[in-house]
């Protein structure tokens, strides 16, 4: 068990949160699932505020149907990304129709967010 650490070592940074899902996932068949969630990393990834985020300052986090992006430097980030989604969305062959529920701006401790996750 790892001991909790103590509040003189307890670091305290903002994490500004956009959480990203698919509509309508849990419907689809299997191999639309993949295909969906693919062309939703592949769009996200494409963004500017994610392409250009160092790992220290961007935390993705998959959530099983989308994902969360934690970015730790800028609340404006976040808040592009979603325009640039949509963008990227309009040159699929099949669309996707994803949806966010705003940007939340909350207290992350220390590295309980790890730096990233692939």
């Amino acid at each position: 068990m790892v001991p909790p650490e103590s509040d003189d070592n307890l670091r305290l940074e903002i994490g500004h949160v956009l959480f990203i899902d698919i509509v309508g996932y849990s419907k689809l068949l299997n191999e639309e699932q993949k295909e969906r969630l693919n062309q939703l990393i592949e769009i996200v990834l494409a963004t500017t505020p994610v392409r250009e985020a160092r790992d220290e300052q961007l935390v993705r986090l998959p959530t099983g149907d989308g994902m969360a992006l934690v970015f730790r430097h800028s609340a404006e980030e976040p808040a592009r990304c979603p325009l640039e989604i949509a963008e990227g969305r309009k040159h699929l062959a099949r669309r996707i129709r994803d949806r966010w529920s705003g940007v939340f701006s909350l207290c992350v401790a220390g590295d309980t967010v790890p730096p990233h996750l692939d």
